[in-house]
């Protein structure tokens, strides 16, 4: 069987990128989705087609525990070896201080630390067995905190950090990495990056412009199979973002 790579988050934006770039790449997508059902299905189809049985669909909810223990049980059943976990899903919403509540806050946490944590932990066994390594995707605000965003900024930090830990922890066996993506695609439906937002995110930029979801796919690649004396960094793609 060709490398497997479980990619959370897989069917839309900066996921659905990842998942082509390294299909194209010679992997077998195991693609997670939590309720993206029909693009994922879509996305399974189009990789499919180009190379019949290369991608796997996975559904859960990762901030319900029971679903992640399911979603872990499934993958190790079905593969042996798992050679990349890209830990992509996230959520992101504002979350003033006044206003959010524990609800809020735990959803932040639950996707962006606590579902990377565990999936690491449940699926060491296969990371072990064919050598693996992780790439989390963590975000350039780690470095430059985003007004109202504290709890998803507060997750990604510590996100940063588990990152940098793990490759100490389980060295030499398993390299852990990470990629902060600066402006690459804006929210969707989200009242809190308006025009005004945009414009002054695009003028601190150095670069000035948005960048590509393939831009955070080339990085994922790139450290997973072509940087094999590289662990515990987090590789900014964010146009000088966090420079500035």
């Amino acid at each position: 069987m060709s490398e497997v790579a479980v990619v959370t988050g897989g069917a839309r934006r900066i996921g659905r990128a990842i998942c082509q770039h390294l299909h194209a790449a010679g992997y077998h997508i195991a693609l997670h989705y939590r309720s993206s059902a029909e693009d994922a299905r879509a996305l399974a189809d189009e990789l499919n087609a180009t190379r019949a049985n290369s991608c796997t669909l996975l559904r859960a909810d990762l901030c319900v525990a029971a679903e992640l223990d399911a979603l872990v049980a499934e993958l190790l059943a079905r593969f042996g070896g798992i050679d990349l976990l890209v830990n992509n899903a996230s959520g992101f919403a504002p979350t003033p201080l006044e206003q959010c509540t524990a609800a809020e806050f735990d959803a932040m946490l639950g996707s962006n630390l606590r579902a990377p944590y565990f999936l690491i932990q449940g699926l060491l066994p296969a990371l072990r067995l064919a050598g693996g390594n992780v790439v989390n995707i963590v975000d350039t605000h780690v470095q430059r905190p985003l007004p109202q965003f504290n709890a998803y900024g507060a997750a990604k930090a510590g996100l940063a950090s588990l990152t940098r830990s793990f490759a100490v922890e389980l060295g030499p066996e398993i390299r852990v990495n990470g990629v902060a993506p600066g402006a690459i695609l804006w929210p969707e439906e989200d009242e809190a990056y308006g025009e005004e937002v945009r414009a002054s995110t695009l003028a601190a930029t150095p670069l000035q412009r948005l960048g590509d979801p393939e831009d955070i796919a080339r990085a994922v690649l790139f450290l997973a199979r072509e940087a094999p004396f590289v662990t515990g960094q987090i590789l900014a793609v964010d146009g000088g973002r966090g420079l500035t």
